[in-house]
Order: C-alpha cells, then sequence, then structure tokens
C-alpha cells in the first residue's frame, strides 16, 4: 500500500480527496489530520510516503509543519494545498523543499499528476540510495593493520578538502578504493565520480576520451561529443594509471588543472570546469620524468598529496579479516556457498608472497569457495591456491 497522509481543516475537501485519490489507486491508503498538529503527530509516529498539506490552518499552518518535518529529519515529499490568494506562500514552501503545490479547490487532473510524479520521484531517490550505500559498501577499506589504519586517517584528513591525490601502490593494492573513499567522504561525494583507466585507451585516442570532440575532428567523430572532465564537473575524476597517459594529453591536463578550462578536440573554444582530479600510478613518477616519459610540471600539479596503499605483503594481519569479508561479498554477489577455513588454512594462506597483493587474495577465496571443500583444509590450499 501507498500510505498518503492528507492534512487539511476543511472536512469538504478532504471527502473529495480522498473520493478521487481512492478511485485513482486502489493502493492509495488515506491518513486524516484536521490540522497541522495532528499532522505532524503522525508524522512522527508513522511513515508515510507522501503528505498532502493545507497551508493555513489552525494550531499549526502548513509551512510550520514543513518546516518541524525538515527539522526533525522526516524524509518524505510535501504537496502543499493553496487558496489562490497564497501563492507566494506556496513559492516559500518550494524553498523550503516542497514538491509542488496545488491550488484549491483541487483539479483534478492536476492533483493525480502531482500525486503520481511525487511517489514515482521518492521511489527513485529510495533506489538511488540503495544503489550508492551497495557503491559505498563495495569501495569499503578493510584492515586493522597499522599501515591501513594510517592510510584511513589520511584519507578522512584530505576528503573534505579540495586538494588534488596522488596514490601511489602496486597492482592490486585497491588504490581505486582509495579514490572512492576520497570522493564519499568529501562535499562532492553527491556529483559524479568519474574513472579513467589511462592505460587502457589508445594514446590517438585519450584526448578525446578526456576532453570531448566537436563533430568532424577525426575520422570517427560523427557527432559532437562531451569528455569526462565535463562528466565530472562538480564533481571527482580518478585518473588510474596516469604514467600511461601519452605527454600530449598531459599537456592538455596541466592545462585544465592550472586554469580549470578544457578544449574539445577540434574546437577552440575554452569550456570552464570544477573538477578536483585522482590520480593513482604503480610506477615510480620521479624515474618516469627522468627518463623523459612523465612531465615534472604535471607530476607537481598532481602530488599535492601523496597516498600510499600497503602492499598486502606489509600487511599480513589483515589476511583472515579481508577472507572474511570476501566470503560475504562473493556469497551476495555470486551466490557462492558460505565456507570457513580452518586455522591451518589461514596460517598457510598468510605465508604466501602474494606478488598480485589483495586483488590475488580474492581470486583465491573465490576458487576455494567454488571448489574447496567445508572447512577450506590446507591440502586444498595446496591444490588450489598459488604456488
Amino acid at each position: 500500500m501507498i500510505k498518503i497522509l492528507l492534512i487539511e481543516d476543511e472536512e469538504p475537501i478532504r471527502r473529495v480527496m480522498v473520493r478521487i485519490l481512492t478511485q485513482e489507486n486502489a493502493s492509495y491508503e488515506i491518513t486524516e489530520a484536521v490540522d497541522g498538529k495532528e499532522g505532524l503527530n503522525l508524522l512522527e509516529k508513522s511513515k508515510f510516503d507522501l503528505v498532502l498539506c493545507d497551508i493555513k490552518m489552525p494550531k499549526m499552518d502548513g509551512i510550520e509543519v514543513l518546516q518541524k518535518a525538515n527539522q526533525k529529519g522526516i524524509l518524505v515529499p510535501f504537496i502543499m494545498l493553496t487558496g489562490h490568494g497564497n501563492v507566494e506562500t506556496a513559492v516559500e514552501s518550494m524553498k523550503l523543499g516542497a514538491y509542488d503545490f496545488i491550488s484549491k479547490p483541487p483539479d483534478l487532473n492536476r492533483l493525480l499528476t502531482a500525486v503520481r510524479h511525487a511517489i514515482e520521484n521518492k521511489t527513485l531517490k529510495n533506489e538511488n540510495l540503495k544503489l550508492k550505500r551497495k557503491v559505498a559498501q563495495k569501495y569499503t577499506i578493510i584492515g586493522e593493520s597499522l599501515p591501513v589504519q594510517k592510510m584511513v586517517d589520511m584519507i578522512s584528513k584530505v576528503a573534505a578538502t579540495d586538494a588534488r591525490v596522488l596514490i601511489t601502490g602496486e597492482n592490486g593494492t585497491g588504490k581505486e578504493l582509495v579514490a572512492h573513499q576520497l570522493h564519499e567522504q568529501s562535499d562532492r561525494s553527491k556529483e559524479n565520480f568519474i574513472e579513467v583507466n589511462c592505460a587502457a585507451i589508445p594514446s590517438e585516442l585519450i584526448e578525446s576520451e578526456l576532453f570531448g570532440h566537436v563533430k568532424g575532428a577525426f575520422t570517427s567523430a560523427v557527432k559532437d561529443r562531451s569528455g569526462k572532465f565535463e562528466a565530472a564537473d562538480r564533481g571527482t575524476l580518478f585518473l588510474d594509471e596516469i604514467a600511461d597517459m601519452s605527454l600530449a594529453a598531459q599537456a592538455k591536463v596541466l592545462r585544465a588543472l592550472q586554469e580549470k578550462k578544457i578544449q574539445r578536440v577540434g574546437n577552440e573554444k575554452d569550456i570552464s570546469v570544477d573538477v578536483r582530479v585522482i590520480a593513482a600510478t604503480n610506477k615510480d613518477l620521479l624515474h618516469e620524468i627522468k627518463e623523459g616519459r612523465f612531465r615534472e610540471d604535471l607530476y607537481h600539479r598532481l602530488a599535492v598529496i601523496i597516498i600510499h596503499v600497503p602492499s598486502l605483503e606489509d600487511r599480513k594481519e589483515d589476511i583472515p579479516l579481508l577472507i572474511t569479508h570476501f566470503v560475504s561479498a562473493l556469497s551476495k554477489e555470486q551466490g557462492l556457498e558460505v565456507k570457513s577455513f580452518s586455522e591451518e588454512a589461514l596460517k598457510k594462506l598468510g605465508n604466501y608472497p602474494w606478488t598480485g597483493n589483495v586483488r590475488e587474495l580474492r581470486n583465491v577465496v573465490e576458487r576455494l569457495l567454488i571448489l574447496g571443500d567445508d572447512p577450506i583444509s590446507p591440502e586444498n590450499i595446496d591444490q588450489f591456491a598459488p604456488k
């Protein structure tokens, strides 16, 4: 059932609106309140999908109900009901977060459309919130070792700023987790997080990918296209494997960081962008600079803050925690059977060199869940884990 709270002091209007709504949709369950005070009490006690609230009422008007609901953290869309002379007040309610307002007596089609759209919008917001929580869980940093705790502490200090961050570490250590955490804990978290793997894009296409292009800029440019910098406007752009970017593209990224402007390939028109850039690499950029493969001026622009992600070899005490996390995640993602690990198996896994770091450990746990016994034994490790 879709629960709607109708706060209206005029009984004839309540009666008409209840009839209209229930005839439109049998799943609408209407609760009535005769004034703002009663309506707020009901909001505090029960959950509703929508509130239809008159503005002018005794004891407590609709604006005050909306304000107090906001203060109490009651997240529900409000549609305000107003007389023809109260349009300014209705506009004020919109500034306070009301979804819409309708003049009384309500027009049938206008009322039903507004109610339907408000409920659909709430459903969409709830789905987006669930998705965001799911994404946040996916990028949780697991570990209690000192190197991990130092890294997490640095993330919490840096995230709230707009400082550029260079993330270093071996392949498979989880550099992308750090980038996601920097975004999620920042003021930009409600905007886009755009990830670009510089190593996966051919050098001749990287500029178009980052800055976009106009129609006719090159053979396959059949229409105008925006790039990743524009997509990340007001949000975060994560440039993974930055050391593999061509020198020509590096020069354009440097300009974008310096001037906060970009140009699409084939066009000299400047486009302003507000982007926080986070970069990552598994290479020694100072060595790359000496070899002439990376611009020193870009390095200093990117490396305002350097966060190093420790290898699994440097945080082996986290292996049992990581295994528990992967078992839980894989069982949910792939429907794999939840299996335990014997003490001997955990000890054996703790002695592996793990050259592929956390990514390799996850792959091994997945393989053992599919092929191993329950509990997973040292013999399973010998059979299915790396030698």
